[in-house]
């Protein structure tokens, strides 16, 4: 019997779609386990090589936590490429202004950091609210 090798091709082919709701939800509990789901690490024919992963929707990000202090403590910061201009802001903060931005940011620093992990992070669509327009997908609910 010859071992089976997933193909670019094939592994394309058989992405599905699933939505994760966030709401109530901790923010690395979620990241951690959308990152993993990109990956393709639920997937059988997983290979650390190959994009393998599904497509992710995660709504009502603006719902999320942060346990403990994290959300006046964790500091996120931004460089504008200017010098001296570096910009800082807090795990709150970022919440309220741009929530979608705190839940790719945790993914982001799951995944590797090579053109394979930037590619299956486009594979994350993030919704501050319930609604998405991604239906026609037809995803499946995950429970976390």
């Amino acid at each position: 019997m010859k071992t089976f090798v997933e193909t670019v091709e094939s592994a394309i082919q058989n992405r599905k779609w699933w939505v994760v709701d966030a709401k109530g939800k901790v923010v690395g509990r979620i990241a951690s386990e959308v990152a993993s789901i990109l990956r393709g690490k639920r997937n059988p024919k997983y290979m650390p090589n190959i994009d393998t992963g599904d497509h992710v929707v995660v709504i009502n990000a603006a719902g999320a936590e942060f346990t403990g202090n994290k959300a006046e403590k964790k500091v996120y910061y931004k460089h504008t490429g200017f010098i001296g201009s570096v910009k800082e802001k807090t795990a709150q903060q970022l919440l309220k202004e741009s929530p979608e931005d705190v839940i790719e940011k945790a993914v982001q620093g799951m995944l590797p950091k090579t053109t394979l992990g930037r590619q299956q992070l486009k594979k994350l669509k993030v919704y501050a609210g319930e609604e998405h327009p991604h239906a026609a997908q037809q995803p499946v609910k995950v429970e976390l």
